[in-house]
């Protein structure tokens, strides 16, 4: 104490002496459970608002490149092999794998019920080392060898697979429209696994067959729709995708994993900065409390303020002293918020507390990810509100007149 100045040491000499009055002990105890709550609500809220954002990120990157390739007007790729090579010599490429999309219908070969699907013809092997497509079967047929999806085989979302009551090593039909003089085109194929990406859109109506198959089922020889482009940084993404449109011109239309789901993360963010800000309101409140809290206690120490104006005080180091008295009593609440909130965030990560219907959210728990930058971020606003609420009692106090303090103090 004796390396602090001594203003705060008056102002930590009041806050102690504050057990004598039951009602100004209350007071400053409700001015720090409220900055308390406040930054607690805050930290575990924008904590699992976080775990939500990345867990539905690794969904979609486990289901999505970083970045598609492909044509503006609709045109295949003729000359794939070329342009694979030019995608490659960007260093911030590691993977890149040709791909083929096409819709049609599928049904089971016991049921006359139907379904759209959109079928993507890959390379199992590049797809995987991409996706982590292996990592999402739940079941693979016995014939299923993990390198490639085989002939007259597919790969569908689990579903898609519960929809129509197929399993792996079921028999499906594929039909695929032709032109206005043909009839559709039918195909018998196999399941051959059953995966599970855990987003229902991609998991309802995607299936997957190999590259070399749908060339021959499509008549497309050599030709393909576009490129899965994976880099080493998926948050630099955008910045790639950028260099690769430069490098590809017109026709080719290049676009990153966040671009394809702008939408999706934009309104995720939206409601995290709103959270924030509602919860703040909660800090704000207990400003107000630490105002209020002062006043009186300037109130209270009206004669003891005359008595150190009297002895040489200035009216500033009268005013610092309460001043600090706002510090102290934000800064506990803040720390005490900031301790709660790390160790309820913990609890609900490690701790299956609250059990979630898989079925919706394709969890059983609540994902939480706590950001050192979030804590920061809150921890910064809370300090900035409660030393600010200390301003205006501290002017207050400034204004007393000595004589007068001591006389009706």
């Amino acid at each position: 104490m004796n390396m602090l100045p001594v203003e705060f040491f008056i102002a930590f000499r009041y806050l102690k002496a504050r057990k004598k009055g039951f009602f100004s002990l209350l007071t400053t105890f409700i001015a720090i459970g409220g900055t308390s709550l406040g930054v607690a609500a805050l930290v575990v809220t924008l904590a699992v608002m976080s775990g939500f954002q990345s867990d539905i990120r690794n969904k979609i990157l486990g289901i999505q490149p970083h970045i598609v390739v492909i044509r503006i007007d609709g045109e295949l790729f003729k000359d794939y092999l070329q342009i694979e090579n030019k995608i490659k010599t960007n260093n911030a490429v590691l993977n890149v794998s040709p791909f083929i999309y096409k819709q049609g219908v599928i049904r089971s070969l016991g049921s006359a019920a139907s379904t759209g699907v959109v079928i993507k013809a890959i390379n199992y092997e590049n797809e995987d080392s991409m996706l982590g497509l292996s990592k999402q079967i739940t079941i693979a047929d016995i014939n299923f060898n993990g390198k490639k999806i085989g002939e007259k085989s597919i790969i569908l979302g689990n579903e898609l697979a519960k929809g129509i009551a197929v399993g792996a090593g079921d028999e499906v039909f594929l039909m695929f429209p032709g032109d206005f003089r043909s009839i559709p085109k039918m195909y018998k194929f196999t399941v051959s696994a059953v995966v599970q990406s855990g987003m229902y859109d991609f998991d309802s109506s995607l299936g997957f067959i190999d590259l070399e198959e749908g060339q021959k089922l499509f008549s497309m020889q050599d030709e393909i729709t576009g490129f899965d482009v994976n880099t080493n940084d998926f948050d630099r993404a955008v910045t790639t995708a950028s260099q690769l449109q430069k490098d590809l011109s017109y026709p080719y239309r290049v676009k990153a994993w966040i671009e394809m789901n702008r939408n999706l993360f934009s309104a995720l963010k939206l409601e995290k900065i709103m959270m924030f800000l509602i919860l703040g309101l909660i800090i704000l409140v207990a400003a107000f409390n630490i105002i209020s809290n002062l006043l009186l206690l300037s109130v209270q120490k009206s004669k003891e303020i005359g008595i150190m104006s009297a002895m040489g005080f200035s009216k500033f180091s009268i005013s610092k002293i309460f001043f600090y008295e706002g510090l102290i009593v934000g800064s506990s609440g803040t720390a005490l918020g900031i301790t709660f909130g790390l160790i309820v965030s913990f609890v609900l990560k490690y701790f299956n507390i609250f059990k979630l219907p898989k079925g919706i959210y394709y969890v059983d728990k609540l994902p939480v990810t706590v950001i050192p930058a979030d804590i920061v971020m809150v921890a910064a606003s809370a300090f900035i509100i409660t030393v600010a609420a200390g301003i205006y009692p501290a002017y207050q106090v400034s204004k007393l007149e000595p004589l007068e303090a001591i006389r009706y103090g």
